[in-house]
């Protein structure tokens, strides 16, 4: 079995927001996440509403970046959100990468191992902050809301084979990717050997693998869209672009076949689409249900 996420980032106001949010359910979405960068929704308030918009979808950040917050705060708003959302909450949670946001928000970006060990941390506080008795509020799920932790490089995706519910790929070609656009793409032979990195980690632990996937396009004229995907994989060729797990092109059909491929390839089970892909990604949900 699939399951679909899509992340919104485009501010909307009440009403846009409980559209679309109310759309992506009927589509057959099974999560609404809400995506954590500066000039984008705030995410708690944000699932708040959508969860009083929709009846039955998971609500999730996609990602909480670990380093801007303050584990007692964040645990106090992840609590709230999972209470007044019926404990219908996942907890994404990544180290952050877009330097510009650090400097905007006054923060220190620190080196890529230094924001792990922010994640660290914060995994380890919201842990023993929800299971405390005296800490008020507790949220709905115990011992708290399942963990997705997303990433590419070794540090990260071995630590999130030992601690997270979810292990998030990005499909980027590099973890060292700053700004606040979208990475260049890595070939489904990269992502491959990422897989396996992860499962070597894991040992005998069961999770869910999620595919993070920028945008849906069908078209009957594939290759013309893979040559405009061209900035996202300079690198590769139109050949190899085609087999990127993380660039879905092509007729609806075509996309559901990939998507069965990376699964039984790679174990992609969780597919999770930016909001731009929306009504894309309901044509291809169609036809795996």
């Amino acid at each position: 079995m699939f399951r679909f996420g899509v992340a919104l980032h485009i501010p909307a106001t009440r009403r846009a927001w409980v559209d679309k949010c109310k759309k992506a359910e009927a589509l057959g979405f099974d999560t609404i996440s809400v995506a954590d960068h500066l000039g984008m929704p705030a995410p708690f308030p944000a699932l708040v509403l959508a969860a009083e918009a929709t009846e039955h979808v998971r609500l999730g950040t996609y990602m909480l970046n670990a380093n801007f917050y303050r584990p007692a705060l964040a645990a106090r708003d992840i609590a709230t959100t999972d209470l007044l959302t019926d404990g219908r909450l996942e907890l994404g949670l990544g180290a952050g990468h877009a330097r510009n946001e650090f400097e905007a928000a006054g923060l220190p970006y620190g080196s890529g191992g230094e924001r792990v060990e922010g994640l660290q941390r914060m995994v380890s506080e919201l842990r023993r902050l929800f299971t405390d008795p005296d800490v008020l509020p507790h949220p709905a799920q115990r011992p708290g809301p399942p963990l997705m932790i997303a990433g590419r490089g070794d540090r990260l995706l071995r630590y999130a084979a030992r601690e997270a519910d979810i292990i998030g790929f990005n499909g980027a070609d590099t973890s060292s990717h700053e700004g606040g656009g979208l990475p260049t793409f890595a070939s489904a032979e990269s992502m491959a050997e990422r897989v396996a990195f992860v499962r070597a980690a894991l040992g005998e632990r069961e999770v869910e693998f999620n595919s993070t996937v920028p945008n849906v396009v069908i078209t009957n004229d594939s290759r013309a869209a893979l040559e405009k995907a061209a900035p996202f994989a300079p690198h590769l060729s139109i050949e190899e672009r085609a087999e990127v797990p993380s660039l879905l092109v092509g007729t609806a059909q075509q996309i559901a076949d990939k998507l069965r491929k990376n699964r039984e390839r790679l174990g992609f089970r969780y597919i999770t689409v930016l909001e731009g892909g929306l009504d894309a990604m309901g044509q291809v949900i169609e036809l795996l249900r």
